[in-house]
């Protein structure tokens, strides 16, 4: 049957209430997926493409459409009182699970040392409610498991490794939180951003993905092929060629929700140097960018200061503790990218994967999404903490303008030798 493209008509009312749902600081998921079907359906997109630009299915763009027709914008919005999924799983959800995940049975209690899926499960449930996320109180095994694998943790693996832990870990992280409070206090009730008051700051989740293969088929995709009496999927031959690695640097603008980029062939100070180069030539002279990210050699590296020692009081790093990637918001945008993108991706060359990337970006940005962080900051005074204290201008002594060889940043990251052997 055609496809037939039919807008909807929506008032003006209830299209800025629409908006006005999509510039919220924070919304369930299901409300924000039918704001934007609503939306783009008034613009006159087909079914087809709604659910592909929202990675939803079509039947449930339809349901959307029709309730709209129906009973008008809250009965599209809305779900009858009985019926309908149970509650959406939120952001908070997912980073107390992940955050419990993280630490070990013994210190909440129980014998084990490792969690294992059935009894993670039971101490989840147990623990919801009275940790004011009622949600997980029945959520199951399978969506427990679900949430840990797409933030890649198996907390009942053991993997050994030689290195000291950060002594200063509670701290750091309590400067990093501190920042995303400061951030939080930056939008209305609405979710609009309120003006700057002085100097503006632009502050950026940044971080690297180095070593992304650039992997090529040895012979054509096969497509599914449909009515052959079981689930078809695509055939792609085991062989395969490998074209090489690129790294990809890349900051998530936190008051705006845009994705900034670079591709490089190579992972060294100088790639970071022209991100910031990027970021200098990005926001208006006299504002301050604000870096979040780790204390890697890159960042902290004589090449990287004898450039901020040009741009003085142009950039301000706040460093997030060892182990303490979890942190760094831009790290849940290369968990989706990865996801969404780079799994299994055939490319026929290293520019092609580049290209791709690029496109991946410009996509993201077409709506911009801000991020938020809202897990344990209802604790965090800000009329108590001096943020001097927290961000740094100067991150290499020995490189540092004489006027500031007083000042220091934490001890960076080494690499590893590539002569020194794996510890058992």
């Amino acid at each position: 049957m055609p496809n037939f493209v039919k807008a909807i008509n929506i008032s003006e009312t209830d299209k800025a209430a629409l908006e006005s749902i999509l510039r919220r600081n924070t919304v369930e998921a299901r409300l924000f997926i039918r704001a934007k079907i609503l939306l783009l359906k008034a613009d006159n997109n087909s079914n087809e493409y709604i659910a592909d630009k929202l990675d939803i299915t079509v039947p449930t763009v339809r349901l959307c459409i029709e309730k709209y027709n129906e009973g008008g914008i809250e009965n599209a919005l809305n779900d009858s009182k009985g019926r309908g999924h149970k509650a959406e799983i939120t952001d908070a959800d997912i980073t107390r699970v992940i955050n419990k995940a993280c630490q070990k049975p013994k210190d909440y209690g129980y014998s084990a040392e490792l969690w294992y899926p059935a009894s993670f499960t039971r101490f989840i449930n147990s623990a919801a409610e009275k940790e004011g996320h009622p949600r997980m109180a029945t959520v199951s095994e399978f969506t427990l498991r679900k949430i840990l694998d797409n933030a890649k943790i198996r907390p009942f693996k053991v993997t050994y490794y030689c290195e000291k832990r950060d002594p200063d870990f509670d701290s750091k992280m309590h400067d990093v939180l501190v920042i995303y409070k400061q951030l939080s206090l930056q939008f209305d009730e609405e979710g609009n951003l309120r003006p700057f008051e002085g100097t503006p700051v632009h502050t950026l989740s940044y971080d690297e993905k180095p070593g992304v293969q650039a992997i090529g088929n040895t012979a054509e995709d096969r497509p599914p092929v449909p009515d052959t009496g079981k689930a078809s999927s695509l055939w792609r031959d085991y062989e395969y060629i490998r074209f090489g690695t690129i790294s990809l640097l890349a900051a998530i603008d936190l008051l705006t929700g845009e994705a900034i980029p670079f591709v490089s062939p190579t992972h060294k100070s100088s790639d970071f140097v022209h991100f910031l180069k990027m970021l200098d030539g990005k926001y208006p002279p006299g504002d301050k960018i604000r870096l979040i990210l780790d204390n890697h050699s890159a960042h902290t590296s004589r090449e990287t200061q004898e450039y901020l020692n040009t741009v003085p009081g142009r950039f301000e790093f706040v460093f997030t503790p060892t182990h303490g990637s979890w942190l760094n918001m831009v790290e849940g945008f290369f968990s989706k990218m990865t996801k969404q993108m780079l799994n299994g991706i055939r490319v026929a060359s290293k520019d092609e994967l580049e290209d791709r990337i690029y496109k991946y970006f410009n996509v993201i940005n077409e709506v911009p999404v801000p991020y938020h962080w809202s897990y344990s900051l209802d604790d965090i005074d800000l009329e108590k903490e001096d943020i001097s204290n927290i961000v740094y201008e100067v991150v290499n002594h020995k490189a540092a303008l004489a006027k500031d060889q007083d000042k220091r940043a934490p001890k960076p990251k080494t690499r590893k030798s590539h002569k020194q052997k794996e510890q058992p």
